[in-house]
């Protein structure tokens, strides 16, 4: 199948493409490889998920964070890409803010991972690294990064 036809499937949708806050492209194109900007839980313009993993945000709804920032990631590749030109996608960077007793960042990052394979298959198969940081934009609880090899022009 299809990405549309498994996010249809999946019952989701890909939120409005975000706007840079700042002086940055959201999608840079290098030969065939795609660099996606930090993506946060933003929802059609509506800023969720903030507060600290395991304070104010639940590891569930880390999870819930982490899937809509692969969601925002996916909506620029549709948007300046395009499905049909994805050959996969290759690393994630995943970042979270969280209290200083919360340690189950691997499950919220599957949120993103899980959601890349599912809506991608195969090609969403990825390497990943996660990043504990003190603070990010906005109160974000998390942030999510990635790079997409792509098919070459002729």
């Amino acid at each position: 199948m299809t990405p549309k036809e498994n996010l249809k499937n999946l019952e989701l949708q890909l939120p409005k493409v975000s706007t840079p806050g700042g002086s940055y492209v959201s999608v840079n194109v290098r030969e065939n490889i795609a660099y996606i900007a930090i993506q946060f839980p933003i929802l059609n313009q509506n800023y969720l998920y903030q507060g600290r993993l395991g304070n104010e945000i639940t590891t569930e709804q880390g999870y819930k964070a982490m899937e809509l920032c692969a969601l925002n990631v996916l909506a620029h590749v549709d948007h300046k890409i395009g499905f049909e030109n994805i050959v996969g996608l290759n690393h994630i960077d995943a970042y979270f803010q969280s209290g200083p007793d919360w340690d189950d960042s691997p499950i919220v990052v599957n949120g993103a991972s899980d959601l890349f394979v599912r809506v991608l298959e195969e090609k969403g198969k990825h390497s990943r690294a996660i990043f504990g940081v003190e603070k990010l934009p906005r109160n974000f609880s998390v942030g999510l990064t990635a790079s997409f090899t792509i098919k070459k022009k002729t």
